[in-house]
């Protein structure tokens, strides 16, 4: 399901276009939705009872995999990190979904995801895992894809994005994205706006991503050419995930362009690619920011200025 992609206007001296993925047209769209898709693939083949997933409280992911699982009338397990922030309308539309959720400290993540799927083994189920953030080949294999979709979109307009941005958090999201440019020949510069994790983290997890993918797809890529197209800009989170104050740039795209950003992933992003832009003297390009929704987190942001 293709998205829209369009060109959002002049900033930060720059011509810069918005690929909507926010309205991938699933459970109020975005990254999370298009790559759950690509999970349910996988869970509607291989006969598997019941869903198991992980996220924070605010979780995109775990709110489109609850609810494609409703579809489905299987059962949705979402284990989430105790944090101390307030519910969110993610967490409340999961539950809506009929997911169960389980509570745990950060330090027992993992031995909470295999005993929360054991149980359900010992139970009689069949359970399928849907790891944080999506990660895994379906996620990366899902914005591969998408790439195919700007590379497309470049075509008919008869134009090349010098530079493309997105928020960054797993990494999920870019891994498909440089897997597309390098397995379809794509030109433009990949920057990924760090949410939360440093450049070494986070650059560490999108190569390890790339290359099993290429490796799966049976392309030999050089490591070089791989290394180069992997760029974690680490200099805009704010102080980690969650934090940071970026309502001045979502106010801003709101009143301009009626376009939602959050203050967790795309507000700070966008924030992000401006001084990215700026600060290197970037001006005269063709910028392509990749929106990848979070629709819920805008009216959780609302609702905490009103507090």
């Amino acid at each position: 399901m293709e998205t829209p992609l369009v060109f959002l206007g002049c900033e930060f001296d720059n011509r810069i276009y918005l690929k909507r993925d926010d309205l991938y047209p699933f459970s109020f769209g975005g990254s999370k939705a298009r790559i759950a898709c690509r999970y349910f693939d996988e869970i509607d083949a291989g006969g598997f009872d019941c869903v198991v997933t992980y996220g924070s409280p605010r979780s995109n992911l775990c709110r489109a995999v609850a609810v494609m699982a409703a579809q489905r009338e299987l059962p949705c397990v979402a284990v989430v990190n105790e944090t101390g922030e307030p519910d969110s309308f993610n967490a409340r539309l999961a539950r809506l979904s009929g997911a169960q959720t389980v509570f745990c400290p950060v330090d027992r993540v993992g031995s909470t995801i295999e005993e929360t799927q054991e149980r359900l083994r010992r139970a009689g189920r069949r359970p399928y895992f849907i790891p944080g953030g999506g990660q895994g080949l379906p996620g990366v294999q899902a914005y591969a894809e998408c790439y195919d979709e700007i590379l497309a979109y470049e075509r008919r307009e008869g134009i090349a994005f010098d530079y493309l941005f997105l928020p960054s958090g797993t990494g999920t999201t870019q891994s498909g994205l440089v897997c597309g440019k390098l397995l379809r020949g794509g030109s433009g510069v990949i920057v990924g706006i760090s949410v939360a994790r440093t450049a070494e983290q986070g650059r560490s997890v999108i190569l390890k991503n790339v290359r099993d993918y290429c490796a799966a797809a049976g392309a030999a890529l050089p490591d070089a050419a791989i290394e180069r197209a992997v760029i974690f800009e680490d200099g805009y989170t704010g102080g980690g995930y969650g934090k940071g104050d970026y309502a001045g740039t979502a106010a801003y795209v709101w009143r301009k362009y009626a376009v939602p950003l959050d203050n967790t992933y795309t507000g700070k992003a966008f924030y992000g690619m401006g001084e990215y832009l700026r600060s290197r003297g970037i001006a005269g390009k063709t910028a392509l920011f990749l929106h990848t929704g979070g629709a819920p987190l805008f009216f959780d942001d609302l609702l905490r200025e009103r507090q």
